[in-house]
């Protein structure tokens, strides 16, 4: 039996999708398909790194199964591009994985998507700006962190947006869900 946590921002947590969001897509998949693993979806809208590291542990603890082996998943850190700097970002990163680390050695990050600047610049719920040169930027930083520490890294490419511009709609949702599938079979993590 295995313990699936995924942790991350509106984006995990399914915002604009129909379904539930890619994290639920998975969970029916795994409902239906392996009856020996449990996911959690613990995406929090607005959530960055900073926020992650203050309810990480305490949430993972709450979900652990004496015997049972953990899975995180994380996708984090379009918040963190609008509104931390870069080196702060680098240590909350490395901070993460090394909590993570004392869990599981099963960690797999999705790499972040892109926005529409056009509408995003600023976004028309809050006064921060989102620029695709940012996210890339600390997408490729969450990329070399994983391979320096053997971590498992999914690329997310290409996604259809919902009307604000920021989140995927149902199509991205779905196609983040395929690609993290495919993924996760793949390299016999699930």
């Amino acid at each position: 039996m295995a313990q699936i946590l995924v942790f991350g921002d509106s984006e995990t947590y399914g915002a604009w999708d129909s379904k539930g969001g890619w994290v639920s897509r998975l969970r029916q998949f795994i409902d239906k398909t392996n009856k020996e693993h449990i996911i959690y979806n613990l995406g929090v809208d607005g959530n960055t790194t900073e926020s992650l590291l203050n309810r990480f542990e305490f949430e993972t603890r709450q979900r652990l199964w004496q015997g049972e082996e953990v899975i995180f998943i994380f996708q984090i850190g379009v918040n963190d591009s609008a509104t931390i700097s870069f080196e702060k970002f680098r240590e909350n990163l490395k901070n993460l994985i090394k909590i993570a680390q004392k869990y599981s050695m099963k960690i797999v990050f999705l790499g972040l998507t892109s926005v529409n600047e056009a509408k995003t610049n600023p976004v028309p719920w809050n006064n921060i700006f989102y620029k695709n040169e940012k996210i890339r930027k600390y997408n490729d930083f969450i990329k070399i962190v994983c391979k320096e520490n053997k971590i498992y890294f999914i690329e997310i490419k290409n996604i259809s947006l919902s009307d604000d511009d920021v989140h995927p709609d149902d199509k991205g949702h779905e196609k983040i869900f395929m690609t993290a599938k495919d993924f996760l079979i793949k390299n016999k993590i699930i």
